[in-house]
Order: structure tokens, then sequence, then C-alpha cells
């Protein structure tokens, strides 16, 4: 019979429940799922750009296509899909750091690259409709500017995530982890009043001007994102009472509101891009298709 136990030579509980099997391969197949299909829209639309959505990975520009649907898939199992499996292998080894730290660190991080791939659709449907005049940041550096707030919570939270694992730091941890939170919601809450600033304007101006493209599924886009990014602001309000509540509070302590305030919005987060895809923010023919592209030179960083 598998029980809780401490990590090795020490009285110290990492895990305060025994993690569900059942529950983690629920989501293992969920999420395997939704990304293949995913995946799969994507290349028949040839619509490159929502690769980073689709693995919580990286993106190309249009150029180079393929070769960004192979660089996202193989980080399908380094965000998402490493956490759930991760959860199911520490059941066994409670007594163990590093699936926990695993299953900790990737199930936390990965909407971060949920948030990205939502500020690239924007800057996209922006160029689409020929709206940048409306928008209160350029198209150019959408991405760029949000990616880096998103960047800064990647890694202050990843910090923190790191020294929750070790007894002596975990209080330490929790305030990181609380910070990089916010810095999260932050960002998130000026991208959301950016996207509503553009649709109040744009919605006022579309039928006065010829050039602004109306054909374009602009509504359904915002309507795409409002949904994604209310999701995720859920997600992030919950993760932020939970590391407040503490170590010893009800939602470390129970597995079930994870599931409930983190997966499932996740998931549904990808049921609904799915259902509202992208594919038809097409830009005009020589816009640089910079909003993916912007990511990957983040995680590069500077050319030497």
């Amino acid at each position: 019979m598998v029980i809780l136990e401490p990590v090795d030579g020490t009285d110290i509980y990492l895990w305060k429940y025994l993690p569900s099997i059942p529950a983690a391969i629920i989501f293992i197949l969920l999420f395997t799922g939704i990304t293949s299909t995913h995946c799969w829209r994507m290349v028949k639309t040839r619509s490159w750009f929502c690769s980073a959505f689709a693995v919580g990975g990286l993106s190309r520009d249009p150029a180079t296509g393929f070769d960004s649907f192979i660089h996202a898939n193989r980080l399908l199992y380094s965000v998402q899909m490493i956490g759930y499996p991760a959860r199911v292998f520490a059941h066994y080894h409670t007594d163990q750091i590093a699936p926990y730290a695993v299953q900790s660190s990737f199930i936390l991080l990965a909407p971060v690259f949920y948030a990205a791939s939502i500020y690239m659709v924007l800057g996209r449907l922006v160029r689409s409709v020929h709206g940048e005049r409306f928008s209160i940041v350029r198209p150019s550096w959408m991405s760029k500017l949000f990616i880096s707030s998103d960047v800064l919570a990647l890694n202050v939270q990843g910090i923190g995530g790191g020294f929750t694992t070790h007894a002596d730091t975990q209080e330490l941890g929790k305030y990181i982890v609380i910070v990089g939170l916010f810095i999260q919601l932050v960002g998130f809450g000026f991208f959301v009043a950016a996207a509503l600033l553009f649709h109040m304007r744009m919605r006022r101006e579309v039928a006065k001007e010829s050039e602004l493209r109306p054909n374009v599924p602009w509504r359904q886009g915002l309507k795409m994102l409002y949904a994604c990014s209310g999701l995720i602001i859920v997600r992030s309000c919950y993760r932020i009472i939970e590391y407040i509540m503490g170590l010893d509070g009800y939602l470390l302590s129970h597995e079930w509101p994870m599931y409930i305030f983190d997966a499932v919005p996740m998931w549904t987060i990808q049921v609904i891009f799915l259902v509202w895809f992208p594919d038809k923010l097409q830009p005009s023919r020589g816009d640089s298709g910079a909003d993916g592209q912007a990511l990957v030179e983040m995680s590069r960083g500077p050319s030497p």
C-alpha cells in the first residue's frame, strides 16, 4: 500500500496528499488529444503562428513555418505535458524532491506560454484589419512588450518554484512565486485593457472607413481572446490565493482545487482556441509576421 513518506533522511513532507493517478491520467489524455488536434489544424491551415499556443512553446515566423511546427512539437512534452506524468510518478515517490519539483514547476509555468500566444494573436488581429491607429500599443511592439512581462513573470515564478522544494527556503519561495504571479496578472490586465480599448475604437470606426477590412472576423477573434483571458485571470487569482494561504492552507493541502481551478481552465482555453481558431487573421502581404518571432528572439537573447 502506497503511503505518504517524508523526504529521505528528514521528517519533512513535500506532499499533503497522495497525488491521484486517475486524475493525472485523465488530463494527460485530455491535453494530448486537444494539443494533437491543434497541431493538425495548424498544419492544415498553415497557421504557423499558432504553434506557440498549440504546444505552450515557441513559434517562428511564417517564412520558416514547418520548422516552427517541428520545433514546437519538441517542446510539447516539456511544458504542460510533463507536469501530469510527473504527478503519476510522484504518487509512488512522495519522498523524492525531483518529481515534486518537476510537476510543480511545469504546471505552474505553462499558462505563461498560453498568455504569450494570446498576445501574438491580438497583434496579428490588429494588423489584419489595418487597425493600427486604434491600438494604444503598436502591433510591432505588442508581442515584445507583453511577452517581456511574461518572461519576467516566468523567471520569477521559476525561481520561486525552485525554492519551494527545499524546507529551509519554502517560505521565501512562496513569496517569490506570489510576486511572479502578480507580475503576470498586472501585465495581463494591461493587455486586456488594450484589447478592450481597441475593440471600442474599432467598433466605432469600422462602418466609416473602407480600408479597415471588416470582412476579417475580428469580433470573433476578440471574443476568443476575452474568453481565454478571463480563464487565465481566474487561474492566476487561484494560484495567488493558494500561495498566500500558505503551505498548510486548504488549497495546497487538497488536490481537487488544482484540477478545478488550474487544469480545467487551461484545457478549456485550448478548446476555445480550437473552436475559434484564428487562421483567418492574415495580415496584408508585406507584414513581417513579427508576432511569433518576438518570442523566439527573446528566448535566444541578443545576437552575438
